[in-house]
This record gives C-alpha cells, sequence and structure tokens, in this order.
C-alpha cells in the first residue's frame, strides 16, 4: 500500500531545505536568479557554467549552505560526467537539476547557417538531455528526483528569426515528455518552464526598444517576465508541493500562446 501521507504534508513554504542542486547556467540572467533563489530556500547547490560567477560563493555563505561551483561546457560529455561526479563526491546525492544553460542566436531563413544550427541544439537541446540523462541515473538510485528545463514560448509557437532556437526548445519540451514516461516509475519527475521575453540584462538590451513596445502589444498581460518569476516556477516545480506534476510545460507568457 502506497504511503499517502508524505504527498499530503509538504512544506507550504516550498522549501528545499537539506536537498542539493544542479543549476547550469548559474552565473547570469535567469540561471543566477534561480540559483540565488534555491539558495534563500535553504538547499545545496553546485553552479555549473562556462564562466566563474562573481556573486554565488558569498551568497550561498551568507545564507548558510554549501556551494560548488564547477566551469565546464554543456556541449562537453566529459565536463558532464565530472560535474555528476564532483557534486555526489561533495553531497552525496543529487535532488534536483535545472537545465538552464543555452544560447539564443536569431537569423532569418536566408541567413541560415550551419553554425548557428549546430551550436544552437548542441547546447539548448543536446548538451541538457545529456545532463538530464546523467543525472538521472543517480536518481534512479537515490529513489527520485526533480529535473526541470527551460524551454521557451518560441517552442510552442512560431516566432520569425527562430528556426534553430524554436526548433531547439520544441525538442527540450519533446524531451520532457520521453523522459518523464520512462522515469516517472522510479520517482523522478521531469517538467519544463517555457518563458516568454524575460528582462535579464540581455532582454532589456533587445527588447527595451520600439519593437519591444509593439510586441507587448500582442501579449494580453501587456509586459514582458522577470528572471524572479522563472526562479518562483521553478522553485515550486523542484518542491516536494508539486509530486504530482510530471511531465508538464509550465508556459510564462503573460498568455500570449492562448491563441
Amino acid at each position: 500500500m502506497i504511503d499517502e501521507s508524505k504527498y499530503r504534508r509538504f512544506d507550504e513554504n516550498f522549501s528545499l531545505a537539506g536537498k542539493t542542486a544542479i543549476v547550469t547556467g548559474a552565473s547570469n540572467g535567469i540561471g543566477e536568479a534561480i540559483a540565488q533563489m534555491f539558495i534563500r530556500k535553504g538547499a545545496n547547490l553546485a553552479g555549473f557554467d562556462m564562466n566563474p560567477s562573481p556573486v554565488l560563493a558569498d551568497y550561498a555563505k551568507e545564507h548558510g549552505v554549501s556551494y560548488l561551483e564547477i566551469i565546464g561546457d554543456i556541449t562537453v560529455t566529459d565536463d558532464i560526467k565530472r560535474t555528476v561526479s564532483s557534486v555526489i563526491e561533495k553531497f552525496g546525492k543529487i535532488d534536483i537539476l535545472v537545465n538552464c544553460a543555452g544560447i539564443g542566436i536569431l537569423e532569418t531563413l536566408e541567413e541560415y547557417t550551419e553554425k548557428v544550427w549546430d551550436k544552437t541544439l548542441a547546447v539548448n537541446l543536446t548538451g541538457g538531455t545529456r545532463m538530464a540523462l546523467a543525472v538521472g541515473e543517480t536518481m534512479k538510485q537515490n529513489g527520485g528526483g526533480s529535473i526541470v528545463n527551460i524551454a521557451s514560448q518560441a517552442g510552442i509557437v512560431a516566432l520569425e528569426r527562430h528556426l534553430a532556437y524554436g526548433t531547439a526548445k520544441a525538442g527540450v519540451i519533446q524531451m520532457t515528455k520521453q523522459l518523464t514516461l520512462e522515469w516517472a516509475q522510479y520517482g523522478i519527475r521531469v517538467n519544463a518552464i517555457s518563458p516568454a521575453v524575460i528582462m535579464t540584462d540581455m532582454g532589456r538590451m533587445n527588447w527595451e526598444n520600439e519593437k519591444g513596445e509593439a510586441f507587448k502589444k500582442l501579449i494580453p498581460a501587456r509586459r514582458f517576465g522577470y528572471p524572479e518569476e522563472v526562479a518562483a516556477a521553478c522553485v515550486f516545480l523542484a518542491s516536494d508541493a508539486s509530486q504530482l506534476i510530471n511531465g508538464a510545460n509550465l508556459v510564462l507568457d503573460g498568455g500570449f500562446t492562448i491563441s
């Protein structure tokens, strides 16, 4: 008989205390916001990025949790293997993976280049899939865990100049479903989050202009999102409060994709 009590007595504050999380792309933008909120929620954190974080080590120390910085390339299989082994060596387990590492290079069909296509799929889809597969194997041994893949509204609807990016993010959404189908039996939950434009430094650079004002008129909420909103969604999906949510794609777009 299933012990239902563990599914009904979760922490209503969505605490991550005692959990170990890997966040890829943790050194800036959305990934940094996710990493910081996870730290505030009590998680021990491994931040994976090609560049060191200027803030996360001190931030974790201030909040009384442990931090492990891993410099690596999501497209390099050996870096993925090294990450998993390093986190297990330091923390003993991996409870949460957030696949946030990504790039966005936009081209029209006439501008299409194989270099952009190959790099975009390698970082946004192939690398994240391989990281999820590596982490998932350890989760199977430890009784489960939560994987959150950062996809995009561009993986749901067609947007101009998004051939490579949109195709990669659509693949992330489908990968999420495939992993759920095979791994739910092991207590592993795999979900995706699909944000619209998020006002990171890069988002502001690209969208605080006339083009952005015109785009906002197409969004029912009439605004773009903020990194903290994506981070809050990640906390919920990583926490025990969302144990019945598996294979879902949570769309954070102010209603843009409703029609």
